[in-house]
């Protein structure tokens, strides 16, 4: 979008907070790069120029605008609409792999040189993925600034710097600033509790809390996830150790509170829970699109900006939706729970009731089949499953590309449609992925006057692409059944 020069101007000049994210305005005369809604006075035409991202705006020498803090807007929602190279390199470099593992392991992950994906990351952000990490180590160390009373030397490797010497010359060139100098104008009523963050999660409005959250809250996994005072919360198992996150819902952004063993894990915490909520979704975009069909159109009128409830663990959906088969949501809760007690390992939680971080892949595949307490079909669904993803021939990931990956998932015993393209829309991130076969979508269906049968409602839903993952949230609402599950 940030090539097309007219538009960009009309959305800064009307300060349209829809565009933040989605370009950088970078001023020729101060040399301060702002989002689109920056609520200054806008520059002149002729003094803008437009860059597809902050590392793109940083690495021409603009520094980060005081007053709009345009390394706070929300992602671009590009990165989570598609499934080519560069949208699933900037997943992965928002989940902190090229800070663990370096551009070739960025690129072994994803099957490109490192030339290729150095190449296509320029072409289309303006900068490459070692530039865009820096950005983000930026974002990372300011928070860490702003949050924390740390010492500098801490926030500077929990950031992931090499040396507080590039700490120090990175935030100076990004804000501006010194560390110190931006701890300063850290407002004196902020409160800091020692071991823990607190965020703000900003989001393209509108946002829909009810689906979301109630969702999340249906399906919560005791010992591993809670509602509790208007909060979700839940472990997270994250690269350097575990963390616990607690989110809730306000009328502009978030409130997130983060409690982590290693706070390297900061960036990969923050990306996966804004993930999970879908907060960089295009809410307008979408809602446009599925209101041009008559029978959907009330329903998005009624409650707009509804999201897709993901996960921040893509082989734990997995299982989860495979425990889920052909049971109640409250069954399925009640198998993961015991997985979650029995093989889970336990972390302290002295503000909640949270007790163990949901098993790993390896663990589930160490455990006897026979004390599953399950039909023989969906244990020998299970065991394989494990048994792939703890051995990596299956791996499910922020850059899995989603047809191979239902591709492989469909070659699994057990497994169908259903469960493939629930898990392509809630762990894989499809917002396409569509569910002609659950229970709800049928009902809901049948009660608005649209096909019922799953080969006819399909037909009908090729009008909702690329967006029938949310679709399938909007017809949810319409009834008032718990969350069924049927046939893989």
């Amino acid at each position: 979008m940030h090539t097309d020069t007219e538009r960009c101007v009309r959305a800064v000049q009307s300060k349209d907070a829809r565009f933040d994210g989605w370009f950088f305005t970078a001023v020729l005369t101060t040399r301060i790069y702002c989002r689109p809604s920056c609520p200054v006075v806008p520059p002149k035409p002729g003094n803008m120029t437009f860059y597809p991202s902050a590392a793109a705006c940083q690495q021409a020498g603009f520094r980060a605008c005081k007053r709009c803090r345009p390394d706070t807007s929300p992602g671009s929602p590009e990165w989570n609409q598609r499934a080519d190279l560069v949208a699933r390199a900037m997943r992965l470099i928002a989940d902190g792999t090229v800070d663990r593992e370096g551009v070739p392991g960025l690129a072994a992950r994803l099957g490109y040189s490192t030339r290729q994906i150095e190449r296509q990351l320029l072409a289309e952000l303006g900068a490459g993925p070692l530039a865009l990490a820096r950005a983000q180590r930026a974002q990372t160390a300011r928070l860490l600034i702003e949050t924390t009373a740390l010492p500098m030397a801490e926030i500077a490797f929990a950031a992931g710097f090499s040396s507080i010497r590039t700490f120090n010359d990175t935030v100076r060139d990004v804000f501006a600033l010194s560390p110190t100098e931006l701890r300063n104008r850290r407002p004196k009523t902020t409160v800091l509790t020692p071991g823990t963050l607190t965020l703000r999660l900003p989001f393209r409005a509108p946002l829909n809390p009810d689906n979301l959250f109630g969702h999340l809250a249906a399906t919560a996994v005791p010992g591993a996830e809670e509602w509790r005072a208007g909060a979700y919360r839940r472990t997270l198992r994250l690269p350097y150790g575990h963390g616990i996150a607690s989110l809730t819902p306000k009328s502009d952004h978030i409130a997130c509170r983060l409690t982590l063993s290693d706070l390297r894990d900061l960036p990969v915490a923050i990306s996966r829970c804004r993930r999970m909520l879908d907060l960089d979704a295009d809410p307008v975009a979408v809602d446009d699109q599925l209101r041009t069909d008559p029978v959907l159109a009330p329903l998005i009128d009624k409650a707009p900006g509804r999201r897709v409830p993901r996960t921040v663990d893509e082989a734990e959906f997995a299982v989860r939706a495979v425990l889920g088969q052909q049971v109640s949501t409250a069954a399925a809760r009640t198998h993961a729970a015991r997985l979650v007690t029995t093989h889970g390992e336990p972390v302290d939680d002295p503000e909640g009731g949270l007790t163990h971080l949901f098993p790993s892949a390896e663990s589930l595949a160490a455990l006897d089949p026979e004390s599953l307490a399950m039909p023989q079909t969906r244990r020998r669904t299970f065991t394989t499953l494990v048994a792939q993803l703890a051995d990596g021939s299956l791996h499910l990931g922020v850059e899995s590309d989603w047809a191979e990956t239902r591709a492989q998932l469909l070659a699994l015993p057990g497994f169908g449609p259903w469960t493939v393209d629930a898990i392509a829309m809630r762990a894989l991130g499809d917002p396409d992925a569509f569910l002609p076969t659950d229970l709800g979508v049928r009902r809901a269906a049948k009660e608005l006057g649209l096909p019922s049968t799953p080969a006819a409602l399909t037909a009908r839903a090729a009008a909702w692409r690329p967006w029938r993952a949310y679709a399938v949230q909007y017809l949810w609402a319409t009834d008032s059944h718990p969350i069924n599950f049927l046939p893989a």
